[in-house]
């Protein structure tokens, strides 16, 4: 049996979907540009460069899912999949994945984005396992609040270990696992499966994976 695991933003897309939906949202009105949109640059800067503070980032990034019903929420996301996601699935992403589905491996995306977003840019992927952070639901509505732990640096591992427990597997029960990030961030998982790759990587990832010794893969170029 093996294991794929695939960062989503700026791995497996050529783009970052939490950035792009805040943006989305901006360019609709439903954010204020003024309060909104350097914020959003500011901490998309920080996950690159590795100190983003998740929770000041979560409150942000959660605060529209609190501010509008899902019936809303999901009229947007419709569109933005058509306008923002779809036309950045590249082909040689989806190719990516199908190799591994071609070996009959178990495929989850996992990424620190939140489900409400990326659970259907999974599914255009083809994967149905996804390892996201969950944003409450009370309800049937968003509080924009966080459920459980963000799926985010050490948080993926633990997230991980806690999802492969609920299939009654573990680590070891794969003779291989793959994971492919672009980040920093990805370092605690990366170090955690047989075969890491470092996919698009950011130039600290970069230098990690030279020094180690890691496959890298420039899948956007």
């Amino acid at each position: 049996m093996k294991l794929a695991l695939f960062d989503l933003d700026n791995t497996l897309l050529p783009i970052d979907s939490d950035h792009g939906w805040s943006q989305f949202l901006i360019n609709k009105g439903v954010l204020d540009r003024a309060e909104f949109e350097a914020r959003n640059d500011q901490f998309y800067a920080d996950y690159k460069a590795g100190t983003l503070n998740i929770d000041e980032f979560l409150d942000f990034q959660l605060r529209p899912l609190r501010n509008n019903t899902r019936a809303q929420l999901a009229v947007w996301h419709n569109e933005f999949m058509a306008d923002v996601i779809r036309p950045n699935i590249k082909p040689s992403a989806i190719e990516l994945v199908k190799k591994h589905q071609n070996e009959n491996a178990v495929c989850v995306i996992i990424t620190a984005t939140n489900s409400f977003i990326t659970q259907p840019i999974a599914q255009a992927f083809g994967i149905e396992a996804l390892i996201a952070t969950e944003p409450e639901l009370i309800d049937g509505e968003y509080t924009g609040k966080v459920s459980g732990l963000p799926s985010f640096r050490e948080g993926k591992v633990t997230r991980l270990n806690e999802w492969l427990a609920e299939k009654g597997w573990t680590m070891e029960s794969f003779e291989t696992s793959h994971f492919y990030s672009d980040s920093i961030n990805d370092l605690p998982l990366l170090e955690c499966v047989s075969h890491p790759v470092a996919a698009n990587p950011d130039e600290k990832l970069a230098d990690i994976a030279k020094s180690q010794g890691w496959p890298v893969l420039e899948l956007f170029k």
